[in-house]
């Protein structure tokens, strides 16, 4: 089979790394990939936004199976534009993909089909929205209503923070010069928990559940961020509590695609916060998460590639997945700077040896004359492999200092106090 990966992440690096010990030598493409990418699969110059040219990409190189990574060209359109020339690619329709696109369309969709969340309201312009938060109680959490990679949500404890971030939305357009719709929604409080599916539209199988930190700064701190690290199992996620989010949430979802006519082969993401109440829903991805696939894979005891395959032909409900009771944690390194201004471009040390229980995905990399450079916000995930959570923790921090380039940022609480 021949392979094409969509995406220049950690998230595409630790699918690539995955998939690349299933298939021959050769055979596993990346587009446009990264330094680390650049190792195991031959990378392909070609933009994530230039959907035709993908697809007469991937119609040439006779590729199998695409395998589509972040959400923007998801929400472009890219799997219509495979259908239309009958390529076989995993991944949601354009129309499926406002789950994560539109934040507003997510949220009456949840309350159409009774699935749990938080109350909101939504405004317009900067009127709206402050005559909202002035009758809310704080605190309150704002979100811009497209993508934003990761950087999209304000949790506010007063007005005046609210009142600076909506004024970036509407007045700044920080986000979107044309898309200025923000949701101003109740702030949930209790656990957070990512937790993923693999769906054909009609079957699923739940990938291992994970914990990932969005904040930039140790403590839960400072602005929110794509990711700063991840961990998974999660012990507070029972076999119950399980079995309450499929009840409660994962069906309740893919019926309601169903209902509306959606075509849904991929992966949908749960950003869950588990209340005294139970769990309810505080966002919807369409994609593998990003640091949250750094840390499930490693975990997968069978090939990848079986269940993708089955999901683009409809037999999800004829293969399954297997996990490795091992535990593991992802410790992001960043550019200093991250997620405002940063500088790229600085050589990369310490990347030479990896032990048997540490994998490094690579993310804003790139390769020049032999050395790795910065060349992104989140450059490296150090993942470390353990019996316990504190094992696996211990190995990724052990690599993270061993590692060096300037500037150079990482949280040092990841998994600290695991739950």
């Amino acid at each position: 089979m021949k392979i094409l990966v969509i995406g220049s992440g950690g998230r595409e690096h630790a699918i690539c790394w995955k998939i690349a010990s299933e298939i021959k030598t050769g055979a596993l493409y990346a587009l446009p990939g990264n330094g680390g990418i650049g190792e195991i699969a031959n990378l392909v110059n070609i933009s994530t936004n230039q959907l035709q040219e993908i697809s007469s990409f991937a119609k040439k190189e006779k590729i199998d199976l695409t395998i589509v990574g972040p959400e923007l060209p998801l929400a472009n359109g890219i799997v219509d534009e495979f259908k239309r020339k009958r390529l076989k690619i995993f991944g949601p329709s354009q129309k499926a993909a406002k789950l994560e696109s539109s934040k507003v369309w997510a949220k009456e969709f949840m309350i159409e089909n009774g699935i749990p969340t938080g109350y909101f309201f939504v405004a317009d312009n900067f009127n709206q929205a402050r005559i909202i938060l002035e009758k809310i109680e704080f605190p309150v959490v704002v979100k811009f209503d497209g993508l934003a990679a990761g950087k999209g949500v304000s949790v506010a404890t007063e007005m005046g923070q609210a009142l600076s971030f909506v004024e970036d939305i509407f007045e700044k357009h920080v986000f979107s010069a044309e898309n200025n719709r923000v949701i101003i929604e109740q702030f949930l409080s209790g656990e957070e928990l990512s937790y993923l599916v693999i769906t054909d539209g009609e079957n699923y199988i739940p990938l291992a559940p994970a914990r990932d930190y969005k904040k930039i700064y140790d403590g839960d701190m400072g602005p929110n961020t794509g990711g700063m690290g991840c961990y998974s199992p999660v012990s507070m996620c029972s076999p119950e509590l399980e079995s309450i989010i499929e009840k409660k949430i994962v069906i309740p979802t893919i019926r309601g695609l169903q209902k509306k006519s959606l075509d849904y082969c991929g992966i949908i993401y749960f950003g869950l916060m588990i209340t005294e109440n139970g769990p309810c829903v505080l966002e919807y991805n369409v994609r593998f998460g990003d640091p949250e696939t750094e840390v499930i894979l490693p975990r997968m005891s069978n090939g990848l590639l079986e269940v993708l395959d089955a999901a683009t032909e409809k037999l999800l409900n004829k293969t399954s997945i297997k996990w490795k009771t091992e535990s593991a944690v992802d410790v992001v390194i960043a550019s200093g700077g991250y997620p405002g201004k940063y500088e790229t471009g600085y050589p990369i040390r310490g990347l030479d040896y990896i032990s048997k229980d540490v994998v490094i995905f690579h993310a804003g990399t790139k390769k020049e004359n032999d050395i790795f450079i910065t060349a992104g916000g989140r450059v490296l995930n150090v993942v470390g492999l353990g019996k316990t959570i504190a094992q696996a923790r211990m190995k990724a921090y052990e690599k993270v200092d061993t590692i060096f380039f300037k500037n150079m940022y990482y949280r040092k609480d990841i998994a600290s106090f695991p739950r």
